[in-house]
């Protein structure tokens, strides 16, 4: 049977169905007759492929299972995602100084999921659309300080589309450290520590200094500020935060250092705890911790981890990253996917 256009010779006919398919020749006055009604009478379990005519809006409409809604045959159907994020910058090293550096900084933290940096509100969920390119970048660690004394390195910033996390700020010298995602503790002098970012880290600890004895102050963490050097040892790094999009603690501050006879600054979520002789801990990789400080026995500061960058998303879709460039692994939950990228930049693509 050869589906057409129905005109008033096939009527007459009487060879239309109750679906409009007529089985007549088409006409040039010929129509297709959908099926019509009002909007409550919609169909109760639509699927791909359905059309009809809406009746209450006086427009022809289509089923799109992407959306779960109805379409006018005049409107774009919404083609947009919703994808929350966690974005760790990489994180500073310590810095190196004679009478006790300070810890290095948190990457910067900045997520959708739970709390954001700077015990912040989380950020809104991105909207992103199918088949476009969006920008994947994971931020590398500070490098460790050694030979001569100077200030921590900073961390690199790491990228998901329009979000940007700071990389930390290095750990202080004889003075205040670097500003950054989280700021870096200030070296073995009565300093204040450098600044964190506003919704990404806190702020780095002071250091003290007495006869003759110094102490680093910790680097700044995501979920806290670092503690000050005292008289008796290097200052503690500030809190991470635990993630609530997959459970991994990251982005804690770096130890403050100080002399041999006192006790060097401890750390958390991925931070490095400071040294009085020797090497100081490094922040742990893809968690966006601060390096621990060296000691006044002039030792070599801790590098800062590199950050990471992780995406949910529905399980209907998929993510790709045409070119390369990118290292990253995906997990399914709850009906969701989770892809955590590890290393490198560049572009990925969501599909269905």
């Amino acid at each position: 049977m050869a589906i057409s256009k129905i005109g008033s010779d096939a009527l007459e006919a009487g060879a239309v169905d109750a679906t409009g398919v007529s089985d007549s020749a088409n006409t040039s006055t010929g129509f297709f007759a959908l099926p019509s009604g009002t909007t409550a009478q919609r169909p109760g379990s639509p699927a791909d492929g359905y059309v009809r005519f809406n009746t209450s809006t006086s427009e022809p409409e289509w089923y799109d299972e992407f959306s779960s809604s109805w379409v006018n045959f005049s409107d774009e159907p919404n083609r947009s995602i919703s994808v929350d994020f966690l974005v760790v910058a990489g994180g500073a090293s310590g810095g190196r100084y004679g009478a006790g550096a300070g810890g290095g900084g948190a990457g910067g933290y900045r997520t959708s999921v739970g709390t954001s940096g700077d015990n912040s509100s989380a950020e809104s969920t991105l909207s992103l659309a199918l088949d476009t390119s969006y920008t994947v970048t994971v931020g590398g660690g500070g490098a460790a300080r050694s030979g001569s004394d100077a200030v921590g390195e900073n961390g690199t910033n790491s990228v998901f589309s329009t979000i940007t996390s700071t990389g930390g700020g290095g750990g202080g010298t004889n003075g205040t450290g670097n500003t950054g995602g989280s700021g870096g503790g200030a070296g073995g002098t009565n300093t204040s520590g450098a600044s964190g970012t506003s919704n990404q880290g806190g702020d780095g600890g002071a250091g003290h200094t007495s006869a003759n004895n110094g102490a680093g102050g910790g680097g700044g963490g995501a979920g806290g500020n670092g503690s000050a050097g005292t008289s008796s040892g290097g200052g503690n790094g500030g809190a991470g935060l635990t993630s609530s999009i997959d459970s991994v603690a990251r982005a804690g501050g770096g130890g403050g250092g100080c002399v041999a006879a006192d006790t060097p600054g401890t750390a958390s979520s991925g931070g490095g705890a400071g040294s009085t002789t020797g090497t100081a801990t490094s922040g742990t990789t893809n968690t966006g911790g601060g390096g621990g400080g060296a000691g006044a026995g002039g030792g070599t500061s801790g590098a800062g981890g590199s950050g990471v960058v992780v995406i949910k998303y529905s399980d209907t879709i998929s993510v790709s990253n045409p070119g390369g460039g990118l290292t990253f692994s995906t997990a399914s939950s709850g009906g969701n996917k989770i892809t955590t990228f590890t290393a490198g930049t560049g572009n990925i693509q969501f599909s269905l």
